[in-house]
């Protein structure tokens, strides 16, 4: 008896040891995606030192661009230093944290789009989550208060622009709600628990159940843009802004569905919204236009059908289909948390073999781009902007997708 508890001792080691010895690969890669993340974050700071003047992209001649703190972008370099301290414990990473988060602090107040939750959530919600700053509460709760303006009783949802045409400079939008404010639910659920205000809860989810019903087509895939008119609730138009066609999966959009269904099911327990974040993650890991290795198109459909002839720029100016990073490292991130609840279906293993597939093949090449960790994301090709080029939030949600990697 006692020799085969001694070989059930020794299995058991050996055990342990091969699957330590099948996570060492990834955990080191991971590891020098971050001593590299150090090395690409310093440059951006050398280069700007003033937190009003937040990197994003680079331009064509591959030197930073940077944005002021109303740019929809403002809030995901000080979150990339958030979690720069969450992943490495150093202080150095927590004190520019600071700095760049409270740079954000008049943002609190301002109701111009939906993007504050962004904006405010990336940065002050991680020093409260990271760092237990308190005194980061009522900044959240009064950016909720802000976005809540942007709420009609009778379209039932959170306006996400002002009016504005379309890409096509014709189309009118007079309330046009996209995808992507989906992510700014959070912050509302979030503000919700801090202060005990059921009206933000209310409202994330009644955006929620607004945005499934009338952004999603029967397979799962959505539209960008849908425009309500705000005196009957009736839709107007279902359209795109940066995808391929208005009848097209943008793939970035895709993943803030996906990152946005997860966190409703995370804060109500709604089966409904892991149901819908189930299917939504389906159409995107059994698409047959995903490519190998898990980093989409910037447009699930742009690569089978060809370039919109409407679009204002030159076709030979982009002979090659761009990937998009940005929507990889969204999607990961969701897919990691998704994981948490539904535990059957190898959403941890997706995740991580799309982690990975940036880690190993996407990230920044030193020699042009000293101030991001990964590359090749895409901003908007029908506007000709940000096309193949770094972008903060694919840094932003890469280093979170580690982060949740590391936690499970």
């Amino acid at each position: 008896m006692n020799y085969f508890k001694s070989l059930f001792s020794v299995c058991a080691v050996l055990a342990l040891f091969s699957c330590s010895q099948q996570q060492r690969p990834e955990t080191n890669v991971l590891d020098e995606s971050l001593t590299f993340a150090d090395q690409q974050f310093s440059n951006a700071m050398q280069i700007t030192s003033d937190p009003n003047k937040i990197p994003r992209t680079l331009d064509k001649n591959r030197d930073l661009t940077t944005v002021g703190i109303y740019n929809w972008t403002s809030g995901f370099f000080a979150g990339n230093l958030w979690y720069m301290y969450k992943l490495t414990g150093e202080e150095k990473w927590k004190n520019e944290a600071v700095r760049w988060t409270e740079a954000l602090d008049t943002i609190q107040y301002w109701s111009g789009n939906h993007d504050v939750g962004f904006m405010i959530g990336d940065s002050y919600g991680l020093g409260i989550r990271f760092d237990n700053r308190k005194q980061y509460e009522p900044v959240m709760v009064q950016t909720a208060e802000s976005l809540c303006k942007r709420f009609n009783e009778t379209t039932q949802c959170l306006e996400s622009w002002n009016y504005r045409k379309a890409w096509d400079g014709k189309t009118e939008w007079f309330f046009p709600v996209i995808i992507d404010n989906m992510m700014n639910l959070e912050l509302l659920f979030e503000a919700s628990k801090i202060s005990g205000n059921q009206r933000y809860y209310d409202v994330a989810v009644t955006h929620a159940n607004t945005t499934m019903k009338n952004h999603y087509r029967p397979d799962y895939s959505c539209y960008h843009v849908v425009d309500y008119d705000e005196k009957t609730g009736e839709v107007k138009d279902k359209a795109t802004c940066q995808g391929f066609t208005d009848e097209s999966s943008w793939a970035r959009g895709q993943a803030w569905g996906l990152y946005g269904y997860v966190l409703c099911y995370r804060y109500t327990k709604d089966a409904k919204y892991l149901d819908f974040a189930e299917k939504i993650a389906s159409f995107i890991l059994d698409n047959p236009r995903l490519p190998k290795d898990l980093v989409p198109y910037w447009d699930y459909n742009a690569n089978m059908d060809g370039w919109n002839p409407e679009w204002k720029y030159n076709k030979a100016d982009y002979p090659v289909i761009p990937r998009d990073a940005s929507a990889a490292a969204i999607t990961s991130s969701a897919l990691f948390e998704l994981a948490t609840y539904v535990t059957d279906k190898g959403y941890r293993e997706k995740a991580t073999d799309m982690l990975m597939s940036l880690a190993n093949n996407y990230k920044a090449d030193p020699a042009n781009n000293k101030y991001f960790i990964l590359d090749h994301s895409v901003g908007s090709l029908p506007h000709s902007a940000e096309i193949d080029v770094p972008l903060v939030y694919a840094d932003y949600y890469f280093l979170e997708a580690i982060d949740r990697y590391r936690n499970m």
